[in-house]
């Protein structure tokens, strides 16, 4: 029974690649103790590495997944998260919109009525965006395939001319040291763009909690407003609130 309950936690973590404690006590029905102790077994043969909260697959904080699988991966959740960003988007906004799949579903979801000024390292993103009528500016720099997101010297020396009323930013991982991504170029880009907002927004599922991916972008302290869905660990959660970040819970 332990075993075979094992072998569906691997599955799960392969599909979609971290998960957290509270689903797999949901999922399997079982307490915090035996999700501990599944866990600390699967790492142990090397299957998995434990986080806070949860698990990651194994080398997944150095490798960024397919943009393919993340953009079919929690599309209710970021859908949720989107609705509630796009309320927070008022009329003349110079906005920021920082690559991701979530930052992409609130481009898709925007109201273009708010007359707002747009920015952009997503190609994606800017697409997306023009469509609609907004004004868009792109950073610039080199395109990396696949994400097609723009970073390196180029865009940062060209958005350090900007201020921006919100940056949204998407995240690879956010836990109590601050958030992180994969990609050093897009890393320092994003610390730049931050730099520079008057507000900061992170857009973040329940699957980046307690992950810390290889690059540092931005201690919690430098968040205004995280915007996550009902799956996100509640202690975590109430750390954020402590420290002074507004955390909006997006109903599925």
């Amino acid at each position: 029974m332990n075993q075979d309950r094992r072998n569906q936690i691997v599955k799960m973590l392969n599909k979609q690649h971290t998960i957290s404690n509270s689903e797999l006590m949901e999922t399997f029905k079982i307490s915090i103790e035996t999700v501990r102790r599944d866990l600390a077994y699967l790492e142990k043969q090397g299957l998995l590495e434990r986080v806070y909260g949860g698990a990651v697959k194994k080398n997944f904080m150095n490798t960024e997944p397919e943009y393919t699988n993340r953009q079919t991966e929690n599309l209710n959740e970021k859908q949720a998260i989107a609705k509630e960003a796009e309320k927070l988007i008022e009329l003349n906004d110079t906005l920021f919109f920082d690559i991701g799949t979530t930052t992409l579903a609130l481009a898709e979801n925007l109201n273009n009525s708010k007359n707002i000024k747009a920015f952009t390292n997503s190609l994606r993103v800017a697409t997306s965006l023009s469509e609609k009528g907004c004004e868009v500016i792109v950073t610039g720099g080199k395109v990396r395939n696949g994400e097609f997101s723009v970073s390196g010297f180029i865009a940062e020396n060209n958005m350090n001319q900007f201020n921006f009323d919100k940056a949204i930013i998407g995240v690879a991982g956010i836990d109590e040291n601050g958030i992180t991504d994969f990609i050093p170029e897009e890393a320092n880009l994003r610390k730049q763009i931050i730099k520079n907002s008057r507000k900061t927004i992170v857009l973040a599922d329940y699957t980046k909690f307690g992950v810390r991916a290889i690059c540092n972008i931005a201690p919690l302290c430098d968040i205004d407003i995280l915007i996550t869905d009902e799956k996100a660990p509640y202690d975590l959660i109430k750390k954020f609130e402590k420290i002074g970040i507004n955390v909006i819970i997006a109903k599925i």
